[in-house]
């Protein structure tokens, strides 16, 4: 029987897993949320696009729906709401849940300071500098720049260069100086280049792996004696999780 896969692909290398599952011979429905998702998938020979946002019970309805055999969950790292829905969805529709989780990077700097939340990021900001550049991403904007521990501090926000963010930032009032609108991945170099021509003092960032680019952002910073906010992936009881697509593989076949 062939294996139907709904494939939650919401990164780089959700879109790597997609071309090798596809390779494999199984029939993937991949997801994902935006119009510049289904144009990077579309590449992908017989891949199924799902570019419909899915709460949790228009999942579980698809799955039972279409009769797949495994829910493999490779949205980004800090994506929280989406993993639980998509655990919770593929339990009550009794198909197999697979958690592809991309490595941490471990990095020696002395001046990591870690947090938990985006709030929690704002106020350790604060504590270590006034000029804050932060490489978050778009999704959690509205925090920092509503945060009162940040009212007396610049910000320098790093987002993709598409109207729909550009218009966010317009939107939470940040102006043209604190915006750098560009796409990765950075280089060590660039990044240094990057964060001397805004004048940081401080970097805020998410541990999302070399893929996520974590690995240059923190060699920049430690050249520059820049103290770093690192906010912790959060934390969830994952039912199978995979550290590689031949993990993946693996539970697949297994299964």
């Amino acid at each position: 029987m062939n294996k139907k896969i709904f494939l939650i692909a919401g990164t780089q290398d959700g879109r790597k897993l997609a071309e090798i599952l596809l390779n494999h011979g199984f029939e993937v429905t991949a997801s994902v949320v935006s119009d510049y998702g289904r144009k990077l998938l579309e590449p992908c020979a017989g891949i199924k696009i799902n570019d419909k946002p899915l709460d949790k019970g228009e999942l579980e309805k698809i799955l039972r729906q279409e009769n797949f055999n495994f829910l493999v969950d490779a949205s980004h790292p800090y994506a929280k709401n989406v993993s639980a829905n998509a655990i919770s969805a593929a339990q009550e529709a009794q198909i197999f849940y697979i958690r592809y989780e991309r490595a941490e990077i471990n990095f020696g700097y002395e001046k990591i300071f870690p947090v938990d939340s985006y709030e929690e990021a704002a106020v350790k900001a604060a504590q270590l500098g006034k000029n804050i550049y932060l490489t978050t991403g778009s999704r959690n904007l509205k925090i920092f720049v509503e945060s009162p521990a940040l009212k007396d501090c610049f910000l320098t926000v790093r987002i993709l260069p598409t109207a729909e963010v550009l218009a966010q930032c317009e939107t939470l009032g940040l102006s043209p100086k604190q915006i750098v609108a560009m796409q990765g991945p950075f280089s060590t170099e660039l990044n240094i280049e990057l964060f001397k021509h805004a004048g940081a003092e401080v970097v805020v960032t998410k541990n999302s792996g070399q893929i996520g680019g974590a690995d240059t952002k923190l060699a920049a910073a430690k050249i520059l004696n820049l103290p770093v906010v690192m906010i912790n992936r959060p934390k969830i009881s994952y039912p199978n999780l995979a550290k590689s697509f031949d993990e993946v593989l693996n539970f697949i076949y297994g299964s």
